[in-house]
Parts: C-alpha cells; structure tokens; sequence
C-alpha cells in the first residue's frame, strides 16, 4: 500500500541516509558487533551529515526543523540495517536533544547542543535503576543541595550510549517527601569525580549497542548544570516519553518490515521436495498474513508520525503504538526465523540477529504491561 506522509525532501534524507549506512555502516559492522559499541569517527560522519540536528535550532549547530517525519525517516534507515544503530542514534538525536532545547538555559544550549549535533558530544538520559524498572516515580537515585551545586548519589542501568556518553540526563530524587514532584533533572558530564561510566553489559542482542551502568558517588554537580526546575523532572519526563514511543514503534516496524522482505526472497530461492517453501500453502499464507500485519502496523504508526508533526499524538496513541509494533515485529521475526529453518538459528544470518535484537522492544520505552496499563486507564479501567 503507498505511503503518503512522505515528501521530496524526506525521501532526499532518506536516500543520503541509505549512502550513509553502505559507505559507512555496513563495512564496520562485525566491528560494531565485536566491540559493543559504534566507534566515535562514526558518530562524527553521521553529524557531518546533519542526522544528529533535526530538533536543534540553527543558532546552536542544528537544521532547527521541527518536522518529526525527518526523525522517522532516519530511524526507518537505521532500523533496516540494524536495531541497535538505530537505537543509539535514536536516543542521541531523537529523545535527548528536546530536553535541552526546551528546558536548557541559553548558555546550556550553547554549551551542549553543538556538540551534540556534530556527534562530538555523545548523550544519553539516565531514567532507570537496578531496582525500579518502568516505576520512574519510585527512583532512588538523590541530589542533595550543597552551597551553588548538588551532591549527587546512586546507580542507573540498561543506559543506552552509557559506557561512551560525554552527557547524561540524570533523574534525581531532590525533594524526598513529594513523591513524583520530587524529581529533578541535571546533566552530568563526563570527568566529573565520582561519575563512573560503567562496564559495557552484556546482553543477549542488541550486541552493536553500548549498553551500561552508570554510578554516581558523591558527584558534585554545579547548580548550572540543573536541567529544568526543581521538582519537575517527572512531568518533564512524562511529556517528552511519547517522542521516544513513537520512535521505538517506527524502529520496530522498519526493522522487521525489512527482514521480511529478505525473507520472502529467501522463500522464492530455498527449495524443498523439489519446489520454492514459498509455494507451499502454509508459508504461502503465513507470508500474506505477515506481510499485511506489517503493512497495517506501517499505516497506523505513519499517522501517529503524523500526528506528532502536527503536534497533536496523545500519551496514550504513543502507548497504543509503541506495544503493538513491537507485539507485530516479534511475531513476523519469530515466523522468519520459522521459515529459515536451521539457518534461522545461525548468528550469521541476519533473521537470528534481528530476532535477538527485537525481544527487548516489549521491554524498553516502558513496558507492554505498563503500555496496556496506560490505555486501560484512558478508556477508565
């Protein structure tokens, strides 16, 4: 079915980031693997390319367009070539940078957004801890007042960018009585003693994602460096987790849209009692009711892109999209994955990988549970 949210200038961007990932992704991707990370030169030639600037006005190194769909597209690149990529960029160009655009002081926006947009400052947002999971209301993590600064203790992990971050948006308890309006945001930067950027974590996909804990021990942090008002970090937060929603839901259905298409090709080739498995009744109609999940998935996350364009997606709609498209993806991955049989459990086959990597998706951005949770609330459950 034809997509019609897109324009000339979209599909421009969508072409340079195509360019983008064969001359520069593709040939480091065993290194990506290897190293659990995407090495710092890249992240500078994705800046040079102007993927790290959509949301950052011009006056501080960005494109300073507040058009969501040159997010989407983006992320729809990234996804076809891997989950992982997409999430790092999507956490550093997509979720990061309207903290500070919108809530930074002139001289915070200064200081951070150049280099965020040029990939020279590597950012992340550290919500979650060891203990507390999607509950952000109930974190652990303090900062104490202490003269112009903040003394700020405690753990965060599962960050994504956490092991290279120059930046991190921290989430800290400031007032202990008040519960979720006791919740504070700070930029903590790298160097600063008693910051530690943990060890890499080792997880079961996503293996191209630099993945970490992070520690804060009696960090001195300058007042300058609060993010917001005090007290407001939860609704800080809760404003800006529809974005990061609606981008998990556009990474979800990209990635598994194009493993299906490679799967489909593969059917047409893979021979079995002397004819294509994609012959075959059963794979024939599994492919056409996989094909027209993702296609329906496709049609109802465009319209949330859409709509976030406009700035008119709800909290809710966002929740809707981002547990269904990732419900779609694992279950077209895991027929994939079916169909390639044997190979289909074999690390260097794609299909193996993306189906490793797409697991997380029901967990991370909040979970399905909370997502229904949400939703069943909106319609007063």
């Amino acid at each position: 079915m034809p997509r019609h949210i897109y324009d000339e200038d979209h599909e421009a961007l969508r072409a340079s980031a195509r360019e983008f990932v064969e001359r520069t992704l593709r040939p480091r991707a065993q290194q990506m693997i290897d190293e659990k990370s995407i090495e710092r030169d890249v992240w500078k030639e994705a800046g040079k390319q102007g993927f790290f600037g959509f949301d950052i006005p011009e006056e501080f190194g960005g494109a300073g367009v507040r058009d969501y769909r040159f997010n989407a597209v983006l992320s729809e690149e990234m996804s076809r070539f891997n989950a992982a990529t997409s999430s790092c960029f999507g956490i550093h160009s997509d979720v990061c940078p309207p903290y500070i655009v919108d809530l930074g002081t002139d001289e915070q926006k200064q200081r951070w957004l150049p280099g965020i947009a040029s990939g020279d400052l590597i950012i992340a947002i550290a919500m979650t801890e060891p203990s507390g999971g999607s509950d952000l209301a109930a974190l652990k993590t303090t900062a104490v007042r202490d003269g112009d600064a903040w003394r700020l203790n405690g753990s965060k992990t599962f960050i994504t960018n956490g092991y290279q971050a120059d930046l991190v948006i921290v989430a800290a308890r400031t007032d202990p009585g008040k519960g979720a309006k006791g919740i504070t945001l700070f930029v903590v930067e790298r160097g600063m003693p008693g910051f530690v950027n943990g060890r890499k974590l080792d997880k079961v996909g996503m293996e191209e994602s630099d993945t970490a804990e992070l520690f804060f021990e009696d960090v001195r942090v300058p007042d300058e460096n609060r993010l917001g008002e005090q007290g407001l970090g939860f609704i800080a937060m809760m404003q800006r987790l529809p974005q990061e929603r609606i981008g998990a839901a556009v990474s979800n259905v990209a990635h598994a849209k194009a493993i299906l298409e490679e799967t489909i090709a593969y059917a047409k080739e893979r021979k079995a009692f002397g004819q294509p498995i994609g012959s075959f009744q059963h794979n024939k109609f599994l492919l056409a009711e996989l094909v027209t999940k993702i296609e329906v998935a496709e049609a109802y996350i465009d319209d949330c892109v859409l709509a976030h364009s406009k700035g008119e997606l709800t909290a809710i709609d966002a929740a809707k999209a981002k547990w269904w498209s990732s419900q779609v993806q694992n279950e077209v991955l895991d027929h994939c994955v079916q169909l390639y049989g044997g190979y289909g459990f074999m690390n260097e086959y794609r299909v193996a990988r993306a189906w490793r990597d797409a697991r997380v998706t029901k967990i991370w951005a909040g979970s399905n549970e909370i997502m229904k949770e949400l939703i069943g609330r909106d319609i007063g459950l």
